[in-house]
């Protein structure tokens, strides 16, 4: 047999787990980089092939392009992308360094003049982007964009001049919420989910929790879902689901849900695994290559929500 230069695969899961089903899915359709993350975290692989990919959308500014956020095409660095270079990072265990301090740099060149993030900084310009994600001179601070990053650099210890100011627009923005729509409310949650100040973490996130039900923003019954509005400008059907917000049963949104809210969530997902072995996007599709690249994304976080619940995934 020829020389192939990869390292020999370690023995298949067996077939028909939901974990098998996904390798043959992402072997045939993810880049690079998902190939790697999947390997990581269901074939035992190493952390280094993986930020060796990662590596391909780095800029020299620092922050990630190359349509690494698969909506946002084009080379140039945005905040987006940056988070998901960091949610990387720290799946991988290496969230710390020169890299991170480079990233810190990055972040502070694009922040606003409160010193937090734009959803997209107006370099994304002239470049391809999804028409839901508007490009302007001017962009607001989002917490959408920040409370993630604050979030991780705060999980891994990561301190850095940026990180003052941008925390205190976390928590001003989280405080303040009183209308919201379910992404924003995921980034307040991974803000608040390693914020240093647990008390007032745990109190804001009851606050919030007592607001995704109010207003419906999370759907407690999958086998009715007519009954939960979705937010303006979301696809149709773009329902969010109580594992959406606690990824992790230590998140402090688990709170916000019963036992058999989250028993009936995770049994939706489970179940949403395609006939391929792939997860679909819920976001609204807009060009061929955006929807094919993200799905690998998906099909990766769904196992690890449903494996981080103890559910067997194989």
């Amino acid at each position: 047999m020829a020389e192939t230069g990869a390292p020999p695969l370690p023995p298949s899961p067996p077939p028909h787990t939901p974990v098998a089903r996904a390798e043959r899915f992402v072997w045939l359709t993810a880049r690079v980089l998902e190939q790697r993350l999947f390997a990581h975290h269901f074939r035992g692989g190493a952390a280094d092939p993986v930020e060796t990919a990662l590596d391909a959308y780095r800029n020299e500014d620092g922050g990630y392009g190359h349509a690494l956020e698969p909506d946002l095409r084009g080379p140039v660095s945005q905040p987006l992308h940056t988070a998901h270079a960091l949610r990387v990072l720290d799946a991988v265990g290496r969230c710390a360094g020169q890299r991170v301090e480079r990233i810190c740099r990055y972040l502070t060149s694009v922040s606003t003049a409160d010193g937090a993030l734009p959803a997209i900084h107006p370099s994304q310009r002239g470049y391809p982007t999804a028409p839901f994600v508007p490009v302007v001179d001017d962009p607001p601070s989002a917490l959408l964009a920040t409370g993630p990053v604050v979030g991780l650099l705060h999980r891994n210890e990561v301190w850095h001049a940026w990180l003052f100011r941008a925390t205190d627009f976390c928590w001003q923005a989280v405080e303040s919420l009183d209308e919201s729509h379910p992404y924003e409310i995921e980034a307040a949650v991974a803000f608040l989910d390693a914020a240093p100040d647990r008390p007032r973490a745990e109190a804001a996130a009851d606050r919030l929790g007592r607001l995704v039900r109010a207003h419906r923003l999370a759907a407690l019954d999958p086998d009715d879902l007519d009954a939960y509005p979705v937010s303006p400008g979301y696809a149709p059907g773009e329902h969010h689901f109580p594992y959406d917000y606690a990824r992790t049963p230590r998140s402090l949104a688990r709170a916000w849900f019963t036992d058999d809210e989250m028993t009936r969530s995770l049994d939706h997902l489970a179940a949403q695994q395609q006939e391929d072995g792939g997860w679909h996007v819920r976001w609204r599709r807009w060009a061929p290559a955006p929807a094919l690249e993200a799905r690998p994304l998906v099909t990766v976080e769904a196992l690890r929500t449903l494996r981080s619940h103890g559910r067997p995934v194989g």
